[in-house]
């Protein structure tokens, strides 16, 4: 049986290939991977003195985060876990040990908030672990609901360049995912025209990787109905074969 990504050719701007490549592999598309973002760490003084205030909740917006928080989870079996999309919640679950408590059903910044929001009338010590590029939209939310949110960088978002080689290949794409505002911001400083170099597909996992991109003049020709990984692949699926019949 013919897989619905066959033919297609992906750039994939993720630090690591990942859930979302081995996702498009298994449709049968070829992924390139072109990592724009590389993940580091920080001093790490802030997380800890985060953990002494004995916060409630812990809620992580990307592996990355839920990585750094792993060893405190661990030592505090009675924290209530938090995420804002299916592959952070599976990586939390991964390194912590246990599910997360809380993964909003539209994986967005404002859905977490407002279903947080609706499990607790009073107030919450929240501890935020996010890149020093997170949007501002989960922890404004929550503090504007009355929770004390102790918001902690945890690690830092650096913007890479692609080699001559990988741009060859990203001229011979078909399409590119943005599954986050980071690689769409990557992708404008790795190139000196960036919306040349965009194949003609190009799909972002929400609203925000979406309103991110085309605020830095990109194009952005689909965007995921359900905004996960899992959605990413599906809406490739549906303009790639959108396509194919043209």
């Amino acid at each position: 049986m013919t897989q619905p990504l066959s033919g297609c050719t992906v750039v994939v701007t993720r630090e690591q290939r990942g859930q979302l490549g081995q996702l498009l592999n298994v449709q049968g598309a070829e992924v390139l991977h072109v990592p724009l973002i590389e993940v580091v760490d920080v001093d790490p003084t802030a997380l800890v003195e985060a953990w002494r205030a004995e916060p409630d909740w812990v809620i992580v917006t990307s592996a990355a985060g839920a990585d750094r928080v792993a060893a405190g989870v661990v030592m505090r079996p009675s924290v209530s876990l938090a995420a804002v999309g299916t592959a952070t919640a599976v990586r939390l679950e991964e390194c912590c040990g246990r599910p997360a408590d809380l993964v909003p059903d539209r994986q967005l910044a404002s859905a977490l908030v407002e279903e947080f929001v609706a499990l607790h009338d009073q107030p919450r010590r929240v501890l935020v672990a996010q890149a020093d590029r997170a949007e501002s939209t989960l922890v404004d939310g929550l503090r504007a609901a009355g929770h004390e949110v102790n918001a902690v960088v945890a690690y830092h978002t650096l913007l890479r360049r692609p080699t001559v080689d990988d741009c060859a290949s990203i001229a011979r794409a078909d399409a590119v995912v943005f599954a986050s505002a980071s690689a769409a911001l990557g992708w404008v400083n790795a190139f000196e025209n960036p919306a040349g170099a965009l194949p003609p597909i190009v799909v972002a996992i929400g609203p925000t990787t979406s309103a991110a991109a085309i605020e830095s003049g990109l194009r952005i020709s689909h965007i995921a109905a359900h905004h996960s990984l899992a959605g990413v692949v599906d809406e490739l699926i549906e303009a790639w074969g959108q396509s194919q019949a043209t």
